[in-house]
Formats: C-alpha cells, sequence, structure tokens
C-alpha cells in the first residue's frame, strides 16, 4: 500500500507539468506567479558558432560593391543589433546611421574635403596626404556602406541623475555598449559575405556629417564600420598567449 501511495504522489508531482492553468480555478493569473510555464527555445544555438564567427573576423580594408544580400537584409540586421543588444540600466542611449550605395560615398567624399581642408592650412601635409590618405580613404569609398555608431546623451543624463552613486560610470557603460552594438554589427554584416573594418574620423567630420545627413548635434559620432564585398584576405595577427590574459579560478 505504501508503495501504492508513494506512486500515486510521484504522478501528481508529475502532473503538475500537465494541469490546467490556474485561471481555470482561480480566474486571471498574476504576473508573478511561478506556476507560469516558461517555453523555451526549441534548439539554442551552438556557441561553437559563435566561436566561429570570432575567429573568421578580421579587419578588410580592399573592398568592394558587390552585395550578397539585399538591402532589406542590411536593414534587418541592424535593427536586431539595435533591439537585442544591452546596454547599462536599459539606458538604450546607442543611434545607428546606416548610409549605402551612394550615399555612403558621399560620407568618404565629405571626409576627403575635410581632410584637404587639413592640408591647406598647412596641418596635413600634401607628401602624407596623397601618399597615404587620400588612398585610404579612396578604399573605404570603394566599398558598399558604412554604419555610423553614435550615443544620445539624452538617454543617459536622466540616469546620471536617478542615480548619482553612478554618475561618472554612465559615459563608460555607454561606450560599451556602443562598442557591443558594433562588434554585434562586424560579425553580423561577415555572417551576410561581407568584409568590414572599423574607423574613426570623428571628431574631423562630425559636423558636416551632422549637417548632411540632419543628425541632431548632440548625439556623438563613435565610429564608422565600412563593409563590402571582400576583395582580399584579412591578415592573421599575433596572439599573447591566454594564460597572460586569463584567470580561472573554481574550475572543477
Amino acid at each position: 500500500m505504501a508503495t501504492a501511495a508513494l506512486r500515486r504522489s510521484v504522478s501528481a508531482f508529475r502532473g503538475l507539468r500537465t494541469t490546467p492553468p490556474l485561471t481555470s480555478v482561480f480566474g486571471a493569473a498574476r504576473p508573478f506567479s511561478s506556476t507560469v510555464a516558461v517555453k523555451m527555445p526549441s534548439k539554442m544555438p551552438s556557441s561553437g558558432a559563435l566561436v566561429d564567427l570570432a575567429k573568421g573576423r578580421h579587419s578588410i580594408y580592399k573592398l568592394g560593391r558587390e552585395s550578397p544580400v539585399s538591402d532589406d537584409k542590411i536593414e534587418e540586421l541592424v535593427n536586431q543589433a539595435i533591439l537585442n543588444v544591452p546596454s547599462a540600466f536599459n539606458t538604450q542611449s546607442t543611434r545607428l546611421v546606416v548610409l549605402l550605395h551612394k550615399e555612403h560615398e558621399r560620407l568618404w567624399d565629405i571626409a576627403m574635403d575635410c581632410f584637404q581642408g587639413l592640408v591647406k592650412n598647412g596641418t596635413l601635409s600634401e607628401e602624407t596626404w596623397k601618399g597615404q590618405t587620400q588612398p585610404k580613404i579612396q578604399g573605404f569609398k570603394d566599398g558598399l556602406g558604412t554604419i555610423l555608431f553614435y550615443e544620445d546623451p539624452a538617454h543617459i543624463k536622466p540616469y546620471q541623475e536617478k542615480f548619482p552613486s553612478f554618475k561618472d560610470q554612465f559615459g563608460p557603460w555607454a561606450e560599451h555598449t556602443n562598442a557591443m552594438h558594433q562588434y554585434f554589427l562586424w560579425i553580423g554584416l561577415e555572417s551576410l559575405g561581407f568584409g568590414a573594418n572599423l574607423q574613426h574620423y570623428n571628431p574631423l567630420i562630425d559636423s558636416a556629417v551632422a549637417k548632411q545627413w540632419d543628425v541632431p548635434t548632440e548625439w556623438r559620432l563613435i565610429s564608422q564600420l565600412v563593409f563590402g564585398s571582400p576583395e582580399a584576405e584579412g591578415q592573421e595577427k599575433p596572439k599573447k598567449p591566454v594564460e597572460e590574459r586569463v584567470k580561472i579560478y573554481g574550475k572543477l
């Protein structure tokens, strides 16, 4: 009899997973109820896939204008970044501007104009401009698109006021968030078949870019991710030993 009772108890416990929702007994379920089942994804993504993407990421500087996907696919990837990359305190302060085709070319024409201004005022030598800077910028222009990464201080300041103990940390935290967007989109673009490289021509181009594309002047430009069809292989770079950079404690 004891065995039969135990079996009935175990059966009842297992039955908790299949019993009707509490709404059928007590009315509407409260949102904090621990009895609400959580549906897990049927197939979790492989960590190996993420590692492969990380290993395959390189700075590709020789780019072309062929695209392996539609512009809609690029837009979808950017939207997924802005929706799913986390931010400290959920500030969501990162802003993205995507320039494709002719608009992308216009960006790097603006950069050339800015540098030519430096040549005229003597800040940059003609030799350096023609021998180094101009060919480099032309290489960016030869690509398909550029993503501009911004931070909007208006969405950081309220949190600084609400949490004064962390006031000085929200700036660095915003930089961390922005960097995660950059990395997400870099490996995301490469997964679509593009090559990419990350540039930092701010603040030289900031005002001209803001004027051209009606970007709010208070937004702070952080970086520019240039992408296009990869016309050359990325170069492997030397890596310092893992043992010098990682410490693990409590490993079983």
